[in-house]
């Protein structure tokens, strides 16, 4: 749910002068700094060409559904993740042509919350529901982002390795056209917590009208979505704040805010909170859906009375919500 706290120091290319972020080319020509390239309009700019999505090894299977570790290429680096494909690879012949077509099913991408390197397991956070989504007949691709499971290390710089979770969720989307048995046209977006908070972001700098629901979003402003969880990091977030101190010196942190950029959400929303809820609290998203539904934003919202963090006591309800709603949106 909240930042991967890892510390260290990317170094590139160019000479530093100054500052950590200021750069300048040997020819004496100022550069951009480089985490700029991660704010939300200049991902907006960007053009995510994905690449192949690799199934790797078939790790379940059940009469429903076939458990998958996949891999995908993310800005050079390799990512891992577990796929849910559907059972019935159905073929079907193309009427025009005689060509053989298979059969392609919906896609929902899971972005899982925070959890522990050393707790970490693929599937973690995601596994259980995407059996049911799995079972319903869409298929699931959660990635285990860097730095997790088998995938290639992040950025030494602890806002970069943040930031590199936008870029992965966009290569991914960009690389599903690849997976044989996906439409590319229904893809929707499910996130928890932090993954609720990726999932939000993408829809800001795609503007694409991916259906997404979000169980117990971090929705707060950035830094303070961070800064609210320090007091879990075993020095108090001492060692976080003084690098975002530094941050703060070089970069206009409202780039980075989600709150800043909701106008640009044109999917359907659900979003659910539990009461019970102490990692998230529940006027977060209380005021989130108030601020998306002033914009006039399509959003569904439900509360779950003493539902914890994990929607654990309504958690069969919600998933059920879930469902309907992607049938809804991904028919």
């Amino acid at each position: 749910m909240g930042i991967l706290l890892f510390v260290g120091a990317a170094i590139g290319s160019w000479y530093i002068i100054k500052t950590p972020q200021s750069i300048v080319s040997p020819i004496g020509k100022i550069l951009e700094k480089p985490l700029e390239k991660y704010t939300i309009d200049r991902l907006s700019q960007r053009q995510f060409a994905g690449s192949q999505i690799a199934l790797e090894e078939a790790v379940a299977t059940t009469g429903a559904y076939t458990v998958w570790r996949f891999s995908f290429t993310s800005d050079a680096k390799r990512v891992t993740g577990l796929a849910h494909l559907p059972a019935g690879r159905q073929v079907f012949p193309a009427s025009d042509s005689g060509n053989q077509r298979i059969k392609q099913h919906p896609v929902i991408v899971q972005f899982r919350g925070y959890v522990d390197r050393e707790k970490y397991a693929p599937g973690e956070g995601t596994k259980r529901s995407a059996e049911v989504y799995a079972r319903n007949g869409f298929i699931s691709l959660a990635p285990d982002f860097l730095g997790y499971g088998a995938s290639a290390s992040p950025s030494a710089d602890i806002f970069e390795e943040r930031f590199e979770t936008y870029t992965t969720a966009l290569n991914l989307l960009a690389s599903i056209k690849t997976l044989t048995i996906a439409d590319p046209d229904r893809i929707g977006i499910w996130g928890h917590s932090n993954g609720g908070q990726i999932a939000l972001t993408i829809l800001e700098v795609t503007k694409k009208p991916y259906p997404a629901t979000l169980w117990a979003p971090v929705s707060k402003p950035f830094p303070y979505s961070i800064l609210y969880y320090t007091d879990e990091a075993s020095d108090r977030g001492k060692l976080i704040r003084k690098r975002l101190a530094k941050f703060e010196e070089d970069y206009d942190v409202e780039l980075y805010s989600l709150p800043n950029y909701l106008n640009r959400i044109t999917a359907p929303l659900q979003i659910h909170q539990g009461s019970a809820d102490e990692p998230v609290p529940q006027k977060w998203s209380d005021e989130l859906v108030k601020i998306l539904k002033e914009k006039e934003k399509d959003v569904s919202y439900y509360t779950y009375a003493s539902a914890d963090h994990n929607m654990v006591g309504s958690w069969n309800t919600v998933v059920s919500r879930d469902i309907e709603f992607f049938r809804k949106y991904l028919k």
